[in-house]
């Protein structure tokens, strides 16, 4: 395990989709990451999460996710090069959803264009 509790917890999904599971629990847990999963429930990646303060972990039930990364190094970009990355990360345009970290606090990529703020790249999923 590394040191990055995000991008291990995606990988964990990833890896949890790829060999059939329902569910999947985190041992590690972030504020960051709990915003993330709210940000992929709306988005129907996942169906439902539930947190334990007592073992610090959170129980995930994965939805309609095929893909999750988080983006290393987190690329800071300005509003006019979301576009550039959209390409980079996303398989097709409409489809999927790149995680931008604002001064506003997490939004999902089409927020911050509709916004008009740019910020820090923090993952991705589709």
């Amino acid at each position: 395990m590394s040191q990055d509790v995000v991008a291990d917890a995606l990988n964990m999904i990833k890896n949890a989709k790829k060999a059939g599971k329902k569910n999947v629990k985190v041992k590690r847990i972030s504020n960051l990451l709990i915003e993330i999963l709210k940000i992929m429930k709306n988005k129907k990646a996942i169906k439902t999460y539930k947190i334990n303060s007592k073992e610090k972990s959170v129980t995930i039930t994965l939805g309609e996710v095929l893909e999750c990364k988080a983006i290393k190094p987190r690329f800071t970009v300005k509003k006019t090069q979301i576009e550039k990355y959209m390409r980079r990360y996303l398989p097709a345009r409409g489809m999927g959803t790149i995680i931008v970290s604002t001064n506003k606090g997490l939004m999902t990529h089409n927020e911050a264009i509709e916004e008009n703020i740019g910020g820090c790249l923090i993952a991705y999923f589709y």
